[in-house]
């Protein structure tokens, strides 16, 4: 009675503790596979990346900056009027002084400069001050007319509805010529005031 229960106990345990650890072992060394698997893959995946990043950033960084550099510097001041050739542009010169003939002196004078004038006016009311007025893009012209005038360049402002002359058309710069001006010159222009008496102021 004790051989038949020792020879049945004994096959039985067998099987048991054989079937049971194996498939753990092996779920357990696939998913360690598994898991070295993924992060050699993860791990060249991601300096693949930033390798790439890299040399594109580095690549596109110089590449815009210089680009915008260059373009944007030279641009503003050729915008400006720094190099635009007085024959371009058109300079009205309209007189706000009671000294006669003051327009017409002053815009003969641009004239021989190289500045391309329009026929002197007369301002609708006397001014107080010389002011030089400039369409945009004409700043730099504007300027340059102030100063051979001896117009403080504070008295160098855009075109707008405050300046004292019926029509600017055609216009790119206005010289409105006040007793500041037209007093400093009056000795020169005693001796012309005659022949531009006719003239318009």
């Amino acid at each position: 009675m004790s051989n038949p229960s020792d020879q049945g106990g004994r096959p039985a345990d067998p099987p048991q503790g054989q079937g049971s650890p194996l498939p753990v072992v092996r779920v357990a060394l696939l998913l360690i596979v598994f898991i070295v698997a993924t992060a050699v893959l993860v791990g060249q995946l991601h300096p693949g990346t930033a390798t790439t990043t890299a040399g594109s950033a580095a690549t596109t960084t110089p590449a815009t900056t210089p680009g915008t550099a260059t373009t944007t510097a030279p641009g503003p001041s050729t915008t400006t009027g720094a190099t635009t050739p007085p024959s371009h542009v058109t300079v009205l010169v309209a007189n706000g002084s009671t000294v006669s003939g003051e327009a017409t002196r002053i815009s003969t004078q641009l004239h021989t400069a190289g500045w391309d004038t329009l026929p002197p006016v007369n301002t609708a009311t006397n001014v107080s001050s010389s002011t030089v007025y400039y369409a945009p893009g004409f700043q730099a012209s504007a300027t340059s007319i102030a100063s051979s005038l001896g117009v403080p360049a504070a008295r160098v402002q855009p075109l707008s509805a405050s300046v004292p002359v019926s029509s600017v058309a055609g216009a790119d710069v206005v010289v409105v010529i006040g007793p500041d001006v037209a007093n400093r010159s009056s000795s020169t222009a005693t001796t012309a005031a005659p022949t531009a008496t006719t003239s318009a102021k």
